[in-house]
């Protein structure tokens, strides 16, 4: 079974989007760098030990970010998918979203970064969140529905 998928108007607005977060991981890599070269943090070592952490600020900053910096690329691939499924019904919201939670997750490395890390759930990283759960949501929503007329058209 071959399947024709028609981009709807407004899906280059994802195109857009999807640039936000290289501009966000390429600001997250450059102050890891930054702390790792205060921190004195050699490569290819990912993170400080708890000792180095605990005896050295720039050590636990650097962890702080290296964290954050983690974090965002674990959940890159959920919300790029998230975002592509919502993007073949809803562009303009997809890519809206997607923009939203690219300035969440800046927001979320601001607050790790200043060594507290309970200082990373900002108001604007848990709007983003809530963002994110629109997008599972509206994506899951599609997904039945392709599921649903696919299996209709076999069984019904």
């Amino acid at each position: 079974m071959s399947t024709t998928v028609t981009l709807p108007d407004g899906f280059q607005y994802i195109g857009a989007a999807f640039v936000s977060t290289v501009f966000l991981l390429l600001g997250q890599n450059s102050v890891v760098g930054r702390y790792r070269k205060r921190a004195k943090i050699g490569y290819p070592q990912m993170y400080a030990e708890k000792a180095e952490a605990d005896a050295s600020k720039d050590a636990l900053l650097f962890n702080c970010a290296q964290r954050a910096h983690q974090n965002t690329l674990e959940n890159i691939p959920m919300i790029y998918t998230l975002t592509l499924v919502t993007g073949t019904r809803f562009p303009i919201i997809a890519a809206s979203a997607l923009g939203f939670w690219s300035l969440s997750r800046a927001s979320y490395t601001r607050g790790y970064i200043t060594g507290d890390p309970k200082k990373r759930a900002t108001v604007l990283y848990l709007a983003g969140q809530a963002v994110s759960l629109g997008l599972l949501l509206t994506s899951a929503y599609i997904a039945g529905g392709w599921l649903y007329e696919g299996l209709a058209s076999k069984f019904l």
